[in-house]
């Protein structure tokens, strides 16, 4: 029963933001579970490199793209689509961040993490949802996992106003999307992750010991914390959960 409730072989991937940090710990935990994974990043090198690593545990391809731009969307989608008939997991996790004093925070610094962090991963996910509504049913749903941060939960001291309002948008647009695809036997979900060691969280990386004080679980998070979140959202184990955002971050948000 347990085995099956969190079987995912033979299934469809498509993970953003795939080649380094988060993503990559996603990847990972999807290909070594029997998923097919396409795994795209704006560094085509570094996707290609990982998809060939990944590709000595499972099935790997590499699919570089550019998300902050539109047409790199389309071509993105256009490319899974020629590969593949279906989607079955949806995983948003391409994103940015900007630090910036209050009184000096510019419009670049503005721009470039709201257009990445919310508007690609809803045009993303509305190009992409012809392909995961070819593999949903009702006995197997389509999943669409967002990667938020606890920084959209929570209050950060460092100055990322950008990003703290993109990471909350994109809590709340998980809730409205989980709404609306529902009905076409698609569950969204967010994770929200805290402390992982990766370019994006430097501190988390470079300053363990220190970071991990704050964390009430005493350490920061392990590449199987994430993977095996989003294996649990992921399969038939997840389907009840709809529009939910789980905190990943060893009890910060709800324990500190």
């Amino acid at each position: 029963m347990l085995e099956k409730l969190f079987d995912l072989s033979g299934r469809v991937a498509l993970v953003t933001g795939g080649s380094r940090g988060i993503g990559e710990m996603i990847a990972r935990g999807l290909v070594e579970s029997g998923v097919k994974t396409y795994i795209s990043s704006r560094k085509g090198e570094a996707c290609a490199r990982l998809a060939d690593e990944l590709s000595q545990h499972g099935e790997c391809i590499a699919l570089p793209a550019d998300l902050a731009q539109m047409a790199e969307i389309d071509r993105l989608v256009a490319e899974l689509g020629e590969r593949e008939q279906r989607l079955d997991i949806l995983i948003n996790n391409a994103g940015a961040a900007w630090g910036e004093a209050y009184d000096d925070f510019t419009e670049g610094g503005w721009d470039k993490v709201m257009n990445l962090n919310l508007k690609s991963v809803f045009f993303l996910t509305q190009k992409c949802t012809p392909l995961l509504r070819a593999a949903a049913t009702p006995q197997r749903l389509g999943k669409i996992i967002n990667i938020a941060s606890i920084d959209g939960i929570r209050v950060p001291d460092m100055e990322t106003y950008s990003y703290v309002a993109s990471k909350s948008g994109l809590i709340h647009l998980t809730r409205r999307l989980a709404k609306r695809l529902i009905k076409d036997n698609i569950a969204v979900t967010a994770i929200a992750p805290g402390a992982f060691a990766s370019d994006m969280n430097r501190m988390a990386r470079d300053q363990q010991a220190q970071v991990s004080q704050w964390v009430p679980a005493g350490r920061i998070g392990r590449p199987e914390d994430m993977a095996g979140a989003v294996v649990f959202l992921a399969s038939r184990a997840g389907d009840y959960i709809v529009g939910a955002t789980i905190a990943v971050d060893g009890g910060v948000t709800y324990a500190l």
